[in-house]
């Protein structure tokens, strides 16, 4: 049998065994030390007491349960080696340093005891007790075992927490939404376990959760939570949150129309949408439309295409059961317009076209007029139609409120005439002479203009703009003798003809503005025409009076002739100017052959006069009058 360190030493010194196995029994402590160490990190132990200067040799022991040493490490300074017990639990895993520091790697739980340094000399020994504590953080709690959904009204388990491996042993809390949940008989109920694993001697904990959840709780986020204590005190580890589908029933039905658009008009799409407050929430529904005596089962949609305005009403949706239903109304907005006439519409000039644009709407509508693009301020009356009054006419109508809801029809009037003349003129300076002919007419007239006379086609003319139905064609001639020039206009009604006198002599003509209206100077050059006429007839009157009293005076008649020249008032008046003999030779045949006389001068003199007014009656009246009434001498063919 081999001898131990420990026993060679008693033999040779009583006196020191005697010390030893007075410190075995007596075990006076110099101190209490305590080392913390991780599980399966190092257990580093120094011996803290002193090495005395007469040191034989240090020894390390721990105590069982029963306080019985066990020696596992000897040091002795004189032979300098280092001996380890055969101690099976820690062989391999000690080392002593040359100050007496002992280290136990990959700290397990048993190395958690009392464990005692000694260092001997020849007078005395020396022990420093070092209490190892071992802390084992546990792995993160998780929550297994997870109910695939909640009830409401009902105590379901929800799960289970597992902490793994702690030492010493954990406890666990449950948390709802952060908040710390409290153990509520039928409500909240926990229960905690805790498992030792004999060979590592770690502890596993798991708390089981049963709970009744309430609508509230859907989307709620539970977690739990380990609490251990570690080397530097007391700490906790979270799991991660799990979020739970509560189901409850459906104790609300609710209807919807979904739109894109806030207002439904005619020929739109109703998407009908019905839903309950449950979860799981219902699949199908009945659906009841307006003008349906029964419902109609559909899923949780029911959709209805190009509606019209008969689709208004209510629309309701039940659970199948028809325990609950919710309704909505609907209404379908409309808009109808009607105008009369409408299309192309051809009338005459004059003639009057009553027009009317009426709308049926399912609310207030605005309506407005618009010609030629052009936005008009109020409606189209035509009791004498003009040519201004052609073009392009459209009524249009729209709801405000209803977005896209608007209508349009139009009305294309034709305006035709058949072509009007009306001519005038203008003088230069250079005594040339504009002639114009203003022609109204639609369609357009072809103007054409020729000389009377010749017949020959004037093609030097120019032309204004045809506008409202009026345009107007000019010459420009200067004229060496009379002319008259003729106007011709033509359109698909009709043919119109209108000609002008235009003297070369210089008679004061009076130029006429391009207006339609210029019979107030016609009248006046009428006026003057017949004032000459009237003074030149005065003036003859006026010279014949005062030739009769100046031939009545120059020569004093017989009486018998003055009996005959003032017959009375009863006799016999002969013709003005008889033609009978004049060689008489009765003193009666002389008076009558004498008052002959007079009346032949009376009878030259008055048809001279006569003559002269003629003649320039002729050339201030009848030559011009074509020029001064030209406005009025229009005719057709």
């Amino acid at each position: 049998m081999m001898e131990t360190p420990a026993a060679a030493s008693c033999t040779h010194r009583p006196l020191l065994c005697l010390l030893l196995l007075a410190a075995l029994c007596l075990r006076p402590g110099l101190g209490l030390y305590t080392v913390n160490a991780v599980y399966g990190d190092t257990i580093v132990m120094p011996c803290s007491q002193g090495v005395p200067n007469d040191l034989m040799f240090g020894k390390w022991k721990y105590e069982t349960a029963n306080n019985s040493p066990v020696f596992i490490a000897f040091r002795s300074t004189t032979k300098r080696q280092v001996q380890y017990d055969d101690v099976a639990e820690y062989k391999g895993r000690l080392s002593l340093s040359e100050n007496y520091t002992l280290s136990i790697k990959n700290a397990r739980i048993s190395d958690e005891r009392r464990f005692v340094c000694m260092l001997v000399t020849e007078d005395n020994v020396y022990e420093e007790p070092t209490v190892v504590k071992v802390f084992k953080q546990p792995s993160q709690p998780e929550i297994i075992h997870p109910a695939n959904f909640l009830e409401t009204e009902k105590l379901k388990m929800l799960g289970e927490c597992i902490a793994r491996e702690s030492y010493p042993d954990g406890n666990i809390t449950w948390y709802k939404n952060g908040n710390i949940l409290q153990p509520v008989e039928g409500v909240v109920v926990m229960t905690l376990q805790k498992v030792v694993d004999r060979s590592s001697g770690l502890f596993t904990t798991t708390s089981s959760l049963q709970y009744m959840p309430t609508k509230k709780d859907a989307n709620a986020r539970f977690a739990c939570k380990v609490t251990y204590y570690g080397p530097s005190g007391q700490e906790e580890i979270s799991s991660e949150p799990v979020v739970f589908d509560v189901q409850y029933p459906t104790a609300k039905v609710t209807i919807k129309v979904l739109s894109q658009r806030n207002t439904i008009k005619e020929g739109d799409n109703i998407t009908l949408k019905c839903s309950g407050n449950g979860n799981p929430p219902p699949q199908e529904f009945l659906f009841y439309i307006p003008g349906e005596p029964e419902g109609i089962r559909s899923s949780d949609t029911y959709i209805m295409t190009d509606v019209r305005r008969n689709a208004t009403g209510e629309y309701k949706c039940s659970l199948i059961d028809r325990s609950m239903e919710d309704s909505t109304t609907i209404t379908v907005h409309y808009l109808d317009l009607s105008l009369t006439p409408s299309g192309e519409v051809t009338k005459q000039i004059g003639e009057d076209l009553p027009v009317s644009c009426t709308i049926s709407s399912s609310r207030n509508a605005t309506v407005f007029w618009i010609k030629d693009n052009t936005r008009m301020q109020t409606s189209p009356s035509f009791s004498s139609l003009q040519y201004k009054d052609a073009g392009n006419y459209i009524c249009e109508t729209t709801l405000q409120e209803v977005e896209g809801l608007k209508k349009r029809k139009t009305l294309t009037l034709i305006v035709q005439g058949k072509p009007q003349i009306r001519m005038t003129k203008k003088t230069g300076s250079n005594k040339s002479k504009t002639i114009i002919c203003h022609v109204e007419g639609f369609p357009k007239p072809a103007v054409q203009w020729t000389t009377t006379g010749s017949g020959s086609i004037i093609n030097q003319t120019e032309e204004t703009n045809y506008i409202h139905g009026s345009f107007s064609s000019k010459i420009v001639i200067s004229p060496e003798e009379n002319v008259t020039l003729t106007c011709i206009a033509e359109n698909q009604l009709e043919r119109t003809v209108t000609s002008m006198n235009v003297s070369a002599i210089s008679i004061p003509e009076y130029d006429e503005p391009n207006g339609y209206d210029n019979s107030e100077k016609v009248n006046d050059q009428a006026k003057l025409i017949v004032g000459i006429v009237v003074g030149l007839l005065l003036a003859a009157l006026v010279a014949g009076g005062i030739y009769w009293v100046y031939v009545k005076k120059s020569k004093p008649l017989p009486r018998t002739v003055s009996h005959f020249l003032n017959p009375p008032s009863n006799s016999y008046s002969p013709n003005l100017c008889p033609q009978s003999d004049v060689n008489g030779k009765s003193e009666k045949a002389a008076a009558q052959n004498f008052q002959t006389l007079v009346r032949q001068e009376k009878c030259y003199f008055f048809s001279l006069m006569y003559v002269v007014v003629c003649r320039i009656f002729y050339c201030l009246v009848i030559q011009d009058s074509r020029n001064c009434t030209h406005g009025r001498g229009v005719y057709s063919q």
